[in-house]
């Protein structure tokens, strides 16, 4: 059966037509090049993870989080490109197209028809985020392990357990789409939640700790318990440190045990709790302090680091509340009214006393996907690029565009016409200049109905693309992505 898209109505928003698209897979196939020019030293392959498909025999998905992860690569040699475009064979996916309808639970979605058909489990929609490695991609969705894919032609190869000289995920082991990897060591860092049970604290989250090699294999392994279970999606490197802001969201776990509840459903924002700073010691991955500060929620950090004086500094998209996941949860109708303010945030902690030295808004602006240049990650920078809204602020609309913000202040803004919407923006380093690369989005142009990637100079996006390529089909628009150099 060809994909086709599900109807629009006019109250729909103009990124709903790609929100809404059901892609038609491709093989690896040359892109046109729409204007300018690709530059020579641009050697390697940009891969995307996202949401593929959010309808499916005319139900929608109830969370834009539960759409099937599909992998978009854009490989990049002598001033050429070409892409590939492939569904994770996730046996939830197969299951799903086998029957045509939707079988399984997920975040924010229960399937049709009586409770019985909610006994069926989760699906692992394998569609937050990638990690390439030198001989194998990881598709990676925070509720399950890995799925493992080829780095050519994205073909699905099974689940990858990550096993190495520190152990491997076992059954019911999570593994976050939100890795951080050391540049100088190669040191790969991440998480993972399963619900747990500790004396005098009651039903909680235990929090898993990897410490894995530039392979991916994993070397360490801990944990540490957050009282009630929480929604935690990333964390930050610096420095020696891992630091994780548990923010005070809680799922009730009993509607959702009964499944009368999704996830999404069951959770609550409780101000009350505040945020909760757990710092971990990257060599032991032992606690070294817990600290409990005013409320936020955050999905994502762009970095963090130590600096001079001892103290960790972090960056943080930060929202007052928790509307933001009832934003997301309209997403996938194509119209989302409800107002989820966010802004780029400035933490600085003392690690030893455990005091918050500073607290502070950086960009008073609808912002989010926040990240730096690959070799600083965990260590002082001074650029961050960001997602952006176009100003003055609407709601019912999607980021649009990228920015680059120095420690200095200066926002830089990529020039986005109307109705064009620019996903995340992922940083290419230039092998033969250092500190010097390019930014690669994929960008849905509503007025020509197709997906573009744009590639712009690190130091000029605001003198608009360097280059821009045509997709084949529309590319839904997704969550993360990652360079890997050739």
């Amino acid at each position: 059966m060809v994909p086709t898209s599900p109807p629009t109505t006019p109250t729909m928003r103009p990124w709903a037509k790609a929100i809404r698209h059901i892609p038609t897979e491709f093989q690896q196939q040359d892109l046109t090049i729409l204007s300018g020019d690709i530059p020579l030293g641009l050697q390697g392959t940009l891969y995307r993870n996202g949401p593929g498909r959010l309808v499916r025999n005319g139900q929608t998905m109830g969370h834009w989080f539960d759409g099937d992860g599909a992998i978009l690569g854009v490989k990049f040699a002598a001033g050429q490109a070409q892409a590939t475009y492939r569904f994770v064979q996730t046996t939830g996916y197969q299951a799903e197209t086998k029957a045509e309808r939707l079988l399984f639970n997920n975040y924010g979605t229960h399937p049709p028809g009586s409770w019985l058909q909610r006994l069926r489990g989760l699906k692992n929609s394998a569609n937050t985020s990638v990690m390439a490695l030198d001989d194998r991609l990881l598709a990676l969705w925070e509720g399950g392990q890995p799925h493992q894919l080829d780095l050519a032609d994205l073909a699905t190869q099974g689940f990858d357990d990550l096993a190495g000289s520190g152990g491997r995920l076992s059954n019911g082991n999570t593994y976050s789409a939100h890795y951080k990897q050391d540049a100088h060591t190669g040191e790969i860092f991440n998480f993972g939640m399963q619900v747990g049970y500790q004396p005098g604290q009651g039903l909680g989250g235990q929090i898993q700790l990897y410490r894995s090699n530039r392979a991916g294999r994993i070397q360490q392994q801990s944990h540490f318990f957050v009282r009630g279970i929480p929604l935690l999606h990333d964390f930050v490197l610096a420095g020696r440190y891992m630091v994780f802001c548990i923010p005070p969201v809680r799922v009730q776990p009993l509607p959702l045990v009964l499944h009368r509840q999704t996830f999404s459903e069951a959770m609550r924002w409780q101000p009350e709790r505040g945020t909760e700073i757990v710092i971990v010691d990257r060599d032991t991955l032992n606690v070294v302090q817990r600290i409990t500060t005013d409320p936020w929620f955050q999905w994502h950090f762009s970095n963090g680091c130590e600096l001079a004086d001892g103290s960790i500094m972090l960056e943080i998209a930060r929202y007052a509340d928790f509307a933001t996941n009832q934003f997301l949860k309209e997403v996938p109708t194509g119209h989302a009214p409800t107002i989820a303010r966010s802004g780029l945030w400035q933490l600085r902690i003392d690690p030893q006393r455990g005091k918050i030295l500073a607290n502070s808004p950086r960009l008073e602006r609808q912002c989010e996907f926040p990240s730096v240049a690959p070799e600083q990650v965990g260590q002082p920078w001074q650029t961050t690029y960001l997602s952006l809204q176009r100003q003055p602020f609407e709601g019912n609309e999607l980021l649009s565009t990228i920015g680059r913000l120095t420690s200095s202040g200066d926002l830089a803004i990529a020039p986005m016409p109307a109705q064009h919407y620019a996903v995340e923006p992922i940083y290419a380093p230039n092998p033969e200049q250092p500190g010097q690369g390019w930014i690669i989005t994929v960008v849905y142009n509503h007025p020509t109905a197709q997906s573009e990637v744009w590639i712009f100079a690190v130091d000029r996006l605001a003198d608009g693309p360097i280059a821009q390529l045509r997709l084949p089909d529309i590319i839904p628009p997704g969550f993360h992505g990652t360079w890997k150099a050739a």
